[in-house]
């Protein structure tokens, strides 16, 4: 059985999730009030493993991968993290909510770290190869990002992007057919040019596609089934040097602060994107 997380809206559903996790606390610490100044038994300590649960998830959801289960901070609830989901269940693993587990007297979201080290990608699997190199300054910084020459917001990011200084860029081509049919021929016409950073840059800039180029193989059907992998719809996706996401044609100064920071919770972007 496949454990399918849920479609509809996510903040709606994060808000009830919040609320109830609230009450199944407070019930939980009225019911088992801990003596002052004692300590919490190892066992329902937060964030330890839970091997025994793991086993029954896997039993009952032979075709989801679990990456964790642990102890929240919840006692009878665990913390479950499938791929870039996180999720809270009971012992039953029967009933799962998605969404966010707050502690309103410490004013802290126990979630978002998780969410933040679930979401993160792993760039050894980015094939710089299938890429777009441009160096910028010294290059010592690195920004990935999937991008569609149709994209409107893409081409925003790029006038963006020339602000942006001491940093290595590696567009993969991602031609969002079902949004822009022309965007894959215009992909392959860069790739196969002589001066793809070149082309790219002029094409984004002012709309002209390369003419006369030869056609050649493209990573374009790689990097549309990477994106799939990754969970990428929408361009453009921006990734940094330790795995982050941040999708939308952010500013210069927000994409370089970012670079440069340690990771933070992203908040919904207000910033736009294509979706396929």
């Amino acid at each position: 059985m496949l454990l399918r997380t849920p479609s509809f809206s996510r903040s709606l559903f994060a808000a009830a999730v919040s609320t109830a996790l609230f009450v199944s606390a407070g019930a939980s610490a009225q019911q088992a009030p801990q003596a002052q100044g004692s300590e919490v038994a190892p066992s329902l300590r937060a964030g330890t493993p839970a091997p025994d649960m793991l086993a029954t998830l896997q039993g009952k959801y032979k075709g989801t991968t679990f990456r964790s289960v642990v102890t929240s901070h919840v006692p009878g609830i665990y913390e479950v993290t499938m791929g870039q989901n996180v999720a809270y269940t009971d012992a039953s693993a029967r009933y799962f909510f998605f969404g966010r587990l707050f502690d309103m007297q410490a004013q802290q979201d126990l979630t978002a770290e998780k969410l933040d080290s679930a979401s993160k990608i792993d760039t050894k699997v980015l094939k710089t190869e299938d890429a777009i190199k441009l160096v910028k300054g010294n290059g010592a910084r690195t920004l990935y990002v999937f991008s569609d020459p149709d994209c409107p917001f893409c081409k925003q990011l790029e006038n963006n992007l020339v602000s942006l200084n001491n940093v290595t860029i590696y567009t993969f081509l991602m031609p969002l057919d079902g949004l822009h049919p022309d965007a894959r021929g215009k992909a392959e016409a860069v790739w196969c040019s002589k001066d793809r950073a070149q082309s790219w840059d002029t094409l984004m800039k002012t709309g002209v596609a390369p003419t006369g180029s030869a056609k050649c193989d493209t990573p374009i059907d790689r990097n549309l089934a990477l994106a799939s992998s990754l969970s990428i719809t929408g361009t453009p996706t921006l990734i940094s040097a330790d795995g982050r996401k941040m999708p939308g044609a952010r500013s210069a100064d927000q994409i370089s602060s970012w670079l440069d920071a340690a990771p933070v919770a992203q908040g919904p972007s207000t910033q736009g994107s294509s979706k396929q």
